[in-house]
């Protein structure tokens, strides 16, 4: 009767791609550090950036975030528990299950892990982690240590066995209690983890044999399985290329807003120390205040007309405030080409009172204006 530890010795000595995955887990964060995310927590629009799973993203054209939020984690103790958790048990399934297949059951448990999370959550959270894939290798280190139980000494089996259920489970119910955690995940990874322990179980000892029919029906099951998640996947509320794109175009109007508000300033001062004509002033704001805001205008009225994106409601306030700002100008331009102090008082009175919708945002919106996230 061999010790796990034996057993698992004669069928490789080393783990390449527990190490790498531990690596590139690290790698990844650094790196996010360096780009702006937080030690202990990082902004939904860093997490976005990199590649977090999450609806409207995803499901616009971006499904390569299904695997790359397999790699993000939200601050250093997120990361920590789950490199702790990969390196404890993934040096143990790559030697039971050997690289390639560790690594086929490992990717396959985080993608359906990140596609149950994103059906479960109907797209409206942000979320990465490595715990889907690795909840999917405890799946896989189960399903090896009770096809080899006759094989492994009693007291390993039931040391690892009722550890590893222990630790699967406590997980999960901690996953139900405490907000902010991707149990769709965690489910969706280890009953990955679990079939795929089966399809791919080694063709070793004869008690641990699994039969050609058992390893199909584990195979047909996953797929069958991957297929129906495939067909809830809800519908985005909107697409994220429309929202970046709301949002370049409000970033882009806070900047001109600025620079307008200062060049129609120093014409107005300009005029006070009567340097121009009434008729120059005029023409100077048509050009420089009177057009460009109603450029801005017309660009901001031709973003898509979708409530649902989370900044529409300040693209909304920002059309206000241009056509506002508009008015005021040309009433101005009238009154000076006029000569009309009365209208021109007017005009100066309206610009200098602009409506309760005048920006007073950054136009980094992301934070405020999505879902909360939820890591795994």
């Amino acid at each position: 009767m061999l010790s796990l530890h034996d057993l698992l010795y004669r069928r490789a000595r080393g783990v390449p791609v527990t190490r790498l995955l531990v690596v590139i887990n690290l790698v990844v964060f650094l790196a996010m550090l360096v780009g702006g995310a937080g030690l202990w927590h990082s902004s939904n629009s860093v997490q976005l950036a990199w590649g977090a799973n999450f609806g409207p993203a995803t499901q616009d054209g971006e499904w390569w975030r299904l695997g790359t939020a397999m790699f993000l984690h939200f601050g250093v103790i997120h990361l920590g528990l789950n490199l702790w958790a990969l390196w404890d048990g993934g040096q143990l399934v790559e030697r039971m299950y050997g690289p390639v297949r560790f690594t086929a059951i490992y990717f396959a448990s985080g993608l359906a892990g990140n596609l149950l999370s994103l059906v479960a959550n109907k797209g409206l959270a942000i979320s990465g982690g490595a715990s889907g894939a690795i909840f999917g290798i405890y799946g896989a280190l189960l399903v090896f240590l009770w096809l080899e139980r006759r094989n492994i000494h009693p007291h390993d089996f039931r040391w690892f066995f009722w550890g590893a259920s222990g630790f699967a489970t406590a997980s999960l119910v901690l996953g139900f209690l405490i907000t902010g955690i991707d149990n769709a995940a965690h489910i969706g990874g280890f009953l990955t983890g679990t079939l795929g322990g089966v399809l791919f179980a080694p063709a070793a000892e004869a008690t641990g044999y699994v039969s050609h029919r058992n390893r199909l029906a584990a195979g047909a099951a996953l797929a069958i399985a991957i297929v129906a998640l495939t067909s809830q996947i809800p519908a985005p509320a909107y697409r994220w290329s429309e929202e970046l794109l709301t949002r370049k175009e409000i970033r882009e109007f806070l900047r001109d807003d600025r620079m307008i508000s200062q060049a129609w300033q120093k014409i107005l001062d300009e005029g006070k120390a009567g340097k121009v004509s009434f008729e120059e002033l005029a023409g100077r704001i048509d050009a420089a205040v009177s057009d460009r805001y109603e450029e801005s205008f017309e660009q901001l009225s031709q973003l898509p007309v979708n409530p649902a994106l989370p900044s529409a409601a300040m693209a909304e306030k920002l059309r206000d405030y241009a056509e506002h700002r508009l008015d005021a100008s040309r009433i101005l331009v009238e009154g000076l080409r006029a000569h009309n102090p009365q209208q021109i008082r007017d005009a100066l009175e309206m610009a200098r009172e602009p409506p309760q919708s005048k920006p007073d945002d950054t136009g980094e919106l992301s934070d405020r204006s999505v879902p909360g996230k939820v890591k795994r």
